[in-house]
């Protein structure tokens, strides 16, 4: 499976770490991946890849969603191929 994941919100130390580490925990490897910050807002993008015999879309999706909702982040996963579907249009 590939997917693009974003993460925003507010900056804070240790955002690119804990969801590098959450990423390791679900065994999802980075491929890309780019960040910046606008003003104090943190805002960042990555491409990751797994198999999706061991770990399910919706699981992975839950469990970045519930570290957002920890972190106080908004932490959204998408299919690659809807991804690119959309950045067609």
């Amino acid at each position: 499976m590939k997917a693009i994941i974003t993460v925003v919100g507010q900056d804070q130390v240790g955002i690119v770490a804990r969801v590098a580490t959450e990423l390791a925990r679900l065994k999802i490897n980075i491929v890309d991946m780019s960040q910046t910050l606008m003003a104090d807002n943190f805002t960042m993008m990555l491409s990751g890849v797994w198999d999706d015999q061991q770990l399910s879309f919706a699981d992975a999706q839950a469990a970045l969603e519930e570290l957002g909702a920890a972190s106080g982040l908004t932490i959204r996963i998408q299919r690659q191929a809807v991804f690119d579907a959309i950045q067609k249009l």
